[in-house]
């Protein structure tokens, strides 16, 4: 046995030239972890990118949507005014007009303020019994039951917080009963704007996506 065999090697192995036995194990562990290791950077990689490809289509699905959306959704229509009720013009309505207060002169002034502003005055004077001295608000609008759908709601803009009430007459003409708390008619320009809003048309509701 040579000199260099190893120990325990006996005589299997000899060393007759620059081939020398292998004394150490292969380096399976290490390409175990390198293998580990790419396969984990694939899969990541491959998440990633699945990642990537449903943020694009959801993006693309959530556009769509807001398109549809918008193709659903119509400009609404120019708004159009309704048709007003057709009051009467003041110069339509005859007033009669009572004073139910203790102050004298009430009808005669509050008369002539109600022809200047267009309307035509019937009967001026006192109130009657049922009337003198009962009525505390500002004024009491009596007439047929078609007046509160005509001569009423025009009167009514030109005294604020009068109350209105019907009887049995069959004329068209209404009573205007000056109540205890009356001081004056509403101002003319307030009147006048109330008359306004009054016959003016009223826009239709517009549409909403």
């Amino acid at each position: 046995m040579s000199m260099l065999t190893p120990p325990g090697m006996g005589g299997k192995y000899r060393i007759t030239g620059d081939v020398y036995p292998r004394m150490r194990r292969p380096h399976r562990r290490r390409r175990i972890v390198l293998a580990a290791t790419a396969a984990v950077v694939v899969l990541g990689a491959a998440g990633w990118g699945t990642l990537q490809l449903v943020d694009v289509f959801s993006g693309d699905a959530d556009t769509k949507a807001a398109a549809g959306k918008q193709a659903d959704c119509k400009p609404a229509p120019t708004p159009t005014a309704a048709p007003a009720a057709a009051l009467p013009k003041p110069a339509q309505i005859t007033v009669n007009v009572y004073n139910a207060t203790p102050r004298s002169g009430l009808a005669k002034t509050t008369a002539d303020e109600l022809a200047k502003r267009g309307f035509k005055v019937g009967k001026i004077g006192n109130a009657p019994a049922a009337y003198d001295k009962k009525v505390p608000g500002a004024g009491l609008l009596l007439g047929a039951p078609a007046a509160t759908k005509g001569a009423f709601p025009v009167l009514g803009t030109q005294l604020a917080g009068a109350t209105t009430k019907t009887d049995t007459r069959a004329t068209a003409d209404v009573d205007l009963i000056i109540g205890t708390a009356f001081k004056n008619l509403s101002p003319k320009t307030t009147a006048d704007a109330a008359l306004v809003a009054l016959t003016k048309p009223a826009p239709a509701p517009t549409g909403k996506c």
